[in-house]
């Protein structure tokens, strides 16, 4: 396992997330309409909003299909959301299609099988600390932090600091 180096970090062009387990703690609600409801970090957001908006390519590849998830990533400026990807190794590969950005150049993080082979596919796999036991030893970084509790902005806020973009000007009249 290797730790989130700046080296490692500057070759990364791309963050892709699943999202429950990442996002959230992997608890979902179901009201009495039949709606899920999930529970979020808003330092997470805060990571999401500023990323984009200093040009950092995300992605959210799920297997859930809930309309709010898509909703929530649409608001924060996330333009590559898929949802229903049960195949996510089929949206990575088409992401680097469309991009010109390889898999060596993406990082991915994931907490459950499902995640596995993207995982291994990309140049960082990162997964937060209460993933899957499965998942654990496919990646390179394991966060401190668990899924829903700021392990998403962890990883963005390293990667923003080793390329030299996670302060500016923008912060100051947030």
């Amino acid at each position: 396992m290797t730790a989130l180096t700046p080296a490692k970090l500057k070759t990364i062009r791309l963050l892709a997330f699943d999202y429950d387990g990442v996002f959230t703690d992997g608890t979902i609600l179901i009201d009495s309409d039949g709606k899920m409801l999930r529970q979020g970090h808003a330092k997470d957001g805060f990571a999401i909003q500023w990323a984009m908006k200093q040009g950092l390519p995300i992605a959210i590849v799920s297997g859930g299909k809930e309309p709010s998830v898509e909703e929530r990533m649409r608001g924060l400026g996330v333009k590559e959301v898929h949802l229903g990807s049960h195949d996510k190794m089929a949206v990575l590969r088409d992401l680097a299609a469309r991009t010109g950005i390889g898999l060596e150049e993406m990082a991915y993080m994931g907490d459950d099988m499902p995640d596995i082979p993207a995982l291994e596919a990309v140049g960082l796999s990162c997964c937060p600390n209460d993933a899957a036991i499965d998942v654990l030893p496919v990646c390179d970084h394991v966060s401190d932090l668990p899924g829903g509790k700021g392990c998403v902005r962890e990883l963005i806020e390293a990667h923003m600091k080793a390329n030299g973009i996670w302060q500016g000007e923008g912060l100051v009249n947030w």
